[in-house]
């Protein structure tokens, strides 16, 4: 299996970005970490290894990319709108950066976004404002209301980062349009603490009429292993969409 470390100076971040490629082909994917992860976490938890034949068959190239979850939401040190700030610009990185460093490797056209828990949130967060840039969304054991990271805190500039409020006020016919033709699969465990949470962002898709696919899993299903199942079952999409 081909893997190449990659390192640059991001523009839009001002700081040493690294990341993990894994294959020579296929769709192109970019991998989140879970909260204030590396770029290495999926290499270390096997999630590499699960989807090994997809990989060495060409069908997808991985690319794992590294968080700034420590100098935005996390990052008690700031106000809520500096933190909202950072991850907007880490979303520039992605799209401005990342995106076309996957093109110089790989010129396949479809696109996905991947992460479970808090990777999950990087997915959809990104496919949300920019998903004329994906096809495809796998966000697993994932949380959609961004309030508790900022106190409660509410404006604009963090809406843009809130799926749970960004998807309501989207007023763009053109980006719902955009949306309504991504294959979004959202997984949760049926005791997952952010069941309920997962199940009303459910809702408020299909109330912007966006097709998804939500997935239940039978317990807490948030853990490596649970992921490992997951990914397997959804890289290739689902077989239809509910």
């Amino acid at each position: 299996m081909l893997r190449e470390y990659h390192k640059w100076h991001s523009k839009n971040l001002d700081r040493e970005m690294e990341l993990l490629t894994f294959g020579h082909g296929g769709a192109r994917v970019i991998v989140f970490p879970t909260q204030s992860g590396r770029f290495y976490d999926w290499e270390d938890r096997q999630m590499i290894q699960v989807l090994s034949r997809h990989i060495e068959n060409g069908w997808i190239q991985l690319h794992c990319v590294d968080s700034v979850d420590p100098e935005s939401w996390d990052n008690g040190g700031v106000d809520p709108r500096q933190r909202a700030s950072r991850h907007l610009q880490y979303q520039d990185y992605i799209i401005n950066e990342v995106l076309p460093f996957t093109q110089t490797k790989n010129d396949n056209p479809f696109v996905m976004a991947i992460g479970a828990s808090f990777g999950a949130y990087h997915s959809v967060s990104i496919g949300l404002r920019f998903p004329q840039f994906f096809n495809r969304i796998v966000a697993m054991s994932g949380i959609y209301e961004i309030r508790p990271w900022t106190g409660g805190y509410d404006d604009e500039l963090v809406c843009q980062g809130n799926p749970y409020e960004y998807i309501r006020g989207i007023n763009d016919d053109a980006q719902l349009e955009a949306l309504r033709k991504l294959d979004l699969i959202i997984a949760i465990g049926q005791d997952d603490p952010a069941f309920q949470e997962n199940e009303q962002f459910s809702k408020f898709l299909w109330e912007r009429g966006v097709w998804h696919a939500f997935r239940v899993w039978d317990g807490w299903a948030h853990d490596w292993p649970y992921w490992q199942e997951m990914i397997q079952q959804y890289i290739g999409g689902p077989e239809s969409k509910d």
